[in-house]
C-alpha cells in the first residue's frame, strides 16, 4: 500500500513538472504570472492554517511578516546599482549598499528573519486568546508596516523599492509550495501535530495532559512566519516593486479568505481555495470591462467582479460551512475509490 501511494505521488509530481514545461512555453506572461501567484498563495495560505486552522491561534499579523521577507529579499538580491538608483533621496545604509546575495539564500535570510520577528511579537501575545491575539497581531503588523514606511534608509520609506530582480518564475514558485506542502505534512503527522490540534480542540484539557502550550504556541507561530516570510520574498521578487501600502490588513484578509474556504485544518483545501480564489479573481476582471454579445452591449462597472466573487463565495459558505474540504485530506485510496463505485450503489446494498 505505501509502495503503491510512492508510485502514484511520484507520478503527480511527473505530470505536474510536464505541464509546468508546457505552461512555460506556451503560455503567455499573464497567465503564468496568474499560475506563479497561486502557488505563491498557497504558500501563504498553508502557513496561515497551520497558525489558526491546525493551532487555533486566531492571527491576523501576517501582512507584516510578509513585509518583512518580502523587504529581505528585494534588498539582499537587488543589485549596487539598482539600490543607488533606487534610494536617490536618502542613501542606504552602508552594510547593505554593496550586498548581493543568491535569490534562494536572499529566501531563506527573509523567512529567518520573518520568523525572529514572530518570536518576539509572539513570546508577548500569545498568552492572550481570541479576539484579543487577533487585535494584538493585527497591531503589530501595521506598527511592522509603519516602521518600514518611516525607515527611508533601510527601505526606502513610502516610496517603495524598484527594479527588484524577476527571479520569481514557477519553478521557484511551484517548488517553495511543494516543499512547503511536505514539510506541513510531516509537521502535521508528527507527535508536534498532534500536539498543535490537541491545543486546539481543548487548551484546559491539552495542559491537564502535561503540554506546554505557550512553547508550542510560539513554535507554530514562528514556523508559520518563516513560510509566510518566504512567501512575501517570492512575491516581491515576482512583481519587481513592492511599498508598505501593499501590506495592509487587505492581504491578511486575502490570505484568511482562501484558508476559511478551503478548510481550517487542511493542507488540500488550503492548495485548492488558493488556485481558485486567484485564478477567480483575476478572470473574472472582463465584468468590470465592456462586454458586447453582438444583440446587447453591456457597458462595464467598476467593482463589479468583486459582487460576482463574493456572491459564489457566499453560496460556497452556505453550501459547505467548513469549507471545501473540511478538515479531510486528499488521499489517494480515496482519490480511486471513485472510479471503483459502481452506479446507484447506496451504502449497505451490495451490488
Amino acid at each position: 500500500m505505501k509502495k503503491k501511494n510512492t508510485i502514484l505521488t511520484g507520478l503527480a509530481v511527473l505530470l505536474l513538472l510536464i505541464y509546468l514545461i508546457y505552461a512555460n512555453k506556451n503560455y503567455d506572461s499573464y497567465k503564468i504570472r496568474v499560475l506563479n501567484l497561486c502557488a505563491i498563495y498557497a504558500v501563504l495560505g498553508l502557513s496561515m492554517n497551520l497558525i489558526n486552522g491546525f493551532t487555533g491561534l486566531f492571527s491576523l499579523g501576517h501582512a507584516g511578516f510578509m513585509a518583512v521577507g518580502a523587504y529581505t529579499t528585494a534588498l539582499l538580491t537587488m543589485t549596487p546599482q539598482s539600490k543607488e538608483a533606487t534610494f536617490f533621496l536618502v542613501p542606504i545604509v552602508e552594510p547593505l549598499a554593496k550586498i548581493q546575495l543568491p535569490f534562494f539564500v536572499a529566501l531563506i535570510i527573509g523567512g529567518l528573519l520573518s520568523a525572529m520577528v514572530a518570536f518576539l511579537i509572539g513570546a508577548p501575545t500569545l498568552r492572550l486568546k481570541g479576539d484579543y491575539l487577533a487585535i494584538a497581531t493585527l497591531g503589530c503588523s501595521e506598527i511592522i508596516r509603519i516602521v518600514f514606511t518611516q525607515t527611508q534608509n533601510i527601505t526606502n520609506g513610502p516610496t517603495g523599492l524598484k527594479s527588484i530582480p524577476n527571479t520569481t518564475n514557477l519553478w521557484w514558485s511551484f517548488g517553495m509550495m511543494v516543499f512547503t506542502i511536505l514539510i506541513m505534512v510531516a509537521l502535521i503527522n508528527s507527535s508536534y501535530g498532534k500536539v498543535f490540534k490537541a491545543i486546539r480542540d481543548d487548551e484546559i484539557a491539552a495542559e491537564s495532559m502535561g503540554i506546554n502550550l505557550f512553547k508550542h504556541k510560539v513554535l507554530s507561530f514562528v514556523i508559520g512566519a518563516f513560510f509566510a516570510g518566504v512567501g512575501g520574498g517570492l512575491l516581491g521578487n515576482l512583481l519587481g516593486t513592492i511599498n508598505p501600502n501593499m501590506f495592509r490588513f487587505t492581504l491578511t484578509f486575502n490570505v484568511l479568505l482562501i484558508i476559511v474556504l478551503g478548510g481550517m485544518g487542511s493542507i488540500t483545501g488550503t492548495v485548492i481555495s488558493s488556485f481558485i480564489v486567484t485564478a477567480g479573481l483575476e478572470y473574472l476582471r472582463f465584468l468590470d470591462e465592456s462586454i458586447n454579445l453582438g444583440f446587447i452591449k453591456m457597458e462595464g462597472v467598476a467593482g463589479i467582479r468583486m459582487v460576482v466573487f463574493s456572491t459564489l463565495l457566499m453560496i460556497v459558505v452556505i453550501f459547505f460551512r467548513n469549507g471545501l474540504m473540511g478538515n479531510k485530506e486528499f488521499s489517494w485510496d480515496g482519490f480511486l475509490s471513485l472510479f471503483k463505485r459502481k452506479p446507484f450503489e447506496k451504502k449497505g446494498v451490495q451490488g
